[in-house]
């Protein structure tokens, strides 16, 4: 436990990626161009495997799109959209989609209950924290930390970023935080967080 607060501290300091003074505007005209397609002009995806954008921290969303284009964090779409974006882009675009609002879903009813308990209490047997202790009692995450907004977004893209991560398919979370948590995951467990979190606001 004492590592894993460690390694909470550190990020806090590490997670987090310059922001350029930012063009809403001009970030507004980017994302109906080129972000548009996949999540929708206000950032609320309508495809569950595509993120909601909306409401997410400004230093998150550059950070991502940076490690895109650097290819740090792999996806053969979003490498392929972020290479056309430059650093003023990418501002922009983060600033135009930060002050957008999510659209919460609802809920799984088989899942809320057990998706709470780990969300809230973490499954102390197994060494896995509270979700709580980055990204909020509400889901609303830690700008300044770099912890993003979970709440209300798609259960099945919040799955498949688990199972990314216990896969070391996605590895761009510093100190290995979030791999370290999803390898003692199951997969039950994974559905029922992810199932909590999209009805989470």
């Amino acid at each position: 436990m004492n590592k894993w607060l460690i390694g909470l501290a550190v990020a806090a300091v590490s997670l987090t990626a310059p922001v350029h003074s930012a063009d809403m505007e001009a970030g507004k005209t980017t994302a109906s161009t080129i972000c548009v397609a996949c999540h929708m002009a206000d950032g609320n995806s309508v495809n569950p495997i595509w993120p909601k954008l909306a409401g997410q921290h400004e230093s998150y969303i550059v950070k991502q799109l940076s490690e895109f284009k650097a290819g740090v964090r792999k996806d053969p779409t979003m490498m392929g959209m972020a290479a056309a974006l430059s650093d003023q882009d990418m501002a922009n675009v983060a600033a135009y989609y930060t002050a957008q609002k999510v659209n919460v879903g609802e809920a799984a009813a088989d899942k809320v209950a057990k998706g709470e308990l780990i969300y809230r209490g973490g499954v102390a047997e197994k060494g896995i924290p509270a979700c709580t202790a980055c990204h909020g009692p509400t889901g609303a995450g830690v700008s300044t930390s770099g912890f993003p907004a979970v709440g209300g977004q798609h259960a099945a893209y919040i799955e498949k970023q688990l199972n990314d991560f216990a896969s070391d398919t996605r590895n761009n979370d510093a100190n290995r935080m979030m791999r370290d948590i999803a390898h003692k995951m199951n997969a039950e467990e994974m559905a029922a967080v992810a199932q909590y979190m999209q009805g989470l606001h």
